[in-house]
This record gives C-alpha cells, sequence and structure tokens, in this order.
C-alpha cells in the first residue's frame, strides 16, 4: 500500500511536469490568482541550493538520502500509525519524483509560482506535506492507536 500510494503521487508529479514543458514554454504563465503556473528549471536542491555543484553530486545526495528514507519507510510500515505512513509515502513520492526528473537532463521542472517563494513543483509540496504529516503524528504518537 505505501509504494502504491508512492507510485500515484510521484506518477502525477511526473505528469504534470511533462504537461508544464509543454504548455508552459515560451515565458507562458497561468493565473491561478494566489499562484501562478510557470515554467521553471532548478539545477540545484531545494531553493536552488548547491546549483554550482556537479550534477552526478547533486543526484548522488539526495538519491541516498531518497533511499534510506525509502528503507525506513518500508520497514516502519509494518507498526507504524496510518498518519506516519501516509507522510512518509508522500516524502518518498516527492524525492523519486524529482530525482526521476532530474535524471534526464540534470534539472529539475518547478512550475508553481507565487512571486514570494521560489516557484516550485507538486514533489516539493509532497516532501514538505509529508514531512510535517510524519513531525505532527509523531508528537501526538501518545494518542496512536496501540500495535495490534
Amino acid at each position: 500500500m505505501l509504494a502504491g500510494i508512492a507510485l500515484v503521487l510521484a506518477a502525477t508529479d511526473l505528469g504534470l511536469k511533462a504537461w508544464a514543458q509543454q504548455s508552459l514554454g515560451g515565458g507562458r504563465t497561468v493565473d491561478l490568482g494566489v499562484i501562478d503556473l510557470q515554467l521553471a528549471y532548478n539545477s540545484g536542491a531545494a531553493f536552488s541550493l548547491g546549483a554550482g555543484l556537479p550534477t552526478w553530486l547533486v543526484i548522488a545526495v539526495p538519491g541516498v538520502i531518497t533511499a534510506g528514507v525509502a528503507v525506513f519507510a518500508w520497514r516502519a510500515a509494518v507498526d507504524a500509525w496510518w498518519p506516519v505512513l501516509a507522510g512518509l509515502a508522500a516524502i518518498v513520492a516527492g524525492a523519486v519524483a524529482n530525482l526521476a526528473d532530474r535524471s534526464v537532463d540534470g534539472l529539475v521542472t518547478d512550475y508553481l509560482h507565487t512571486g514570494w517563494w521560489p516557484t516550485f513543483n507538486l514533489a516539493d509540496v509532497f516532501i514538505t506535506l509529508g514531512a510535517a504529516t510524519v513531525a505532527l503524528a509523531l508528537l501526538r504518537s501518545d494518542t496512536a492507536p496501540a500495535r495490534r
């Protein structure tokens, strides 16, 4: 179930990235009110950190971290409370989608633009919300259902 959720989320992000590349080229912007759809590329990690580093390094380090989180999620799947599992699935999905996108040309496709925050993508949202969900669930672990 964990892998299935992660696969669906990653595929959704990769599909939106493909759509953005086809539909938002040439500086085209779609105004959705609070957020705009605007194509951008990121050669670095979060907030373009490491943009000047070699591509292999920007792929390898997140790849190792993603593999570690995926192994942890897989092992935790037996005992974890469902909010922790949902959060871990979202984190793995976002990380895998960004790695898959970066592996093609060394760049991650971004398409969500606020004007006051760096442009980002749905995979970034998955990672952020997944981490918040895991953190909140662990803070509330004293109210989690007992292991069966």
